[in-house]
C-alpha cells in the first residue's frame, strides 16, 4: 500500500540555537525539570556528513545539553483552532427525570 506525502499542518515551534561544534542552527527541546536547559536535536555535521561506508554521521554534539535561548518561555503551538467567541450557542438538551 502506498501513501501520499506526509504534510505537516502545524505543530510545536522549537527554538533554534547554534551547535557549539558544527555551528549549524539546530532545534533544541526543553528538558523535563529544567526551565533553562534543553537538548539539541540529532543533526548531521556539515563537515562530515558521511563515513567511509557512506552512512550519515551525526554531529558529536547531537543530544547534548545546552542553554535555552529564551529560558522559561511557553512553547507556541501552531494550531488552526477557531475562536470560541465565534462558536454558535449550543442547543438546549431535552431532559428526562431519572427517578
Amino acid at each position: 500500500m502506498r501513501h501520499g506525502p506526509v504534510r505537516h499542518t502545524g505543530g510545536v515551534k522549537l527554538p533554534r540555537v547554534e551547535c557549539p561544534k558544527c555551528r549549524r542552527p539546530t532545534a533544541v527541546a526543553p528538558m523535563a525539570g529544567s526551565l533553562t536547559k534543553g537538548r539539541l536535536w540529532r543533526h548531521d555535521d556539515a563537515s562530515a556528513r558521511r563515513d567511509p561506508e557512506g552512512f550519515l554521521v551525526s554531529c558529536s554534539e547531537s543530544l547534548s545539553t545546552v542553554d535555552l535561548p529564551e529560558a522559561g518561555r511557553q512553547m507556541e503551538l501552531d494550531l488552526d483552532v477557531p475562536d470560541p467567541a465565534d462558536a454558535p450557542e449550543p442547543e438546549p438538551l431535552d431532559t428526562l427525570a431519572l427517578f
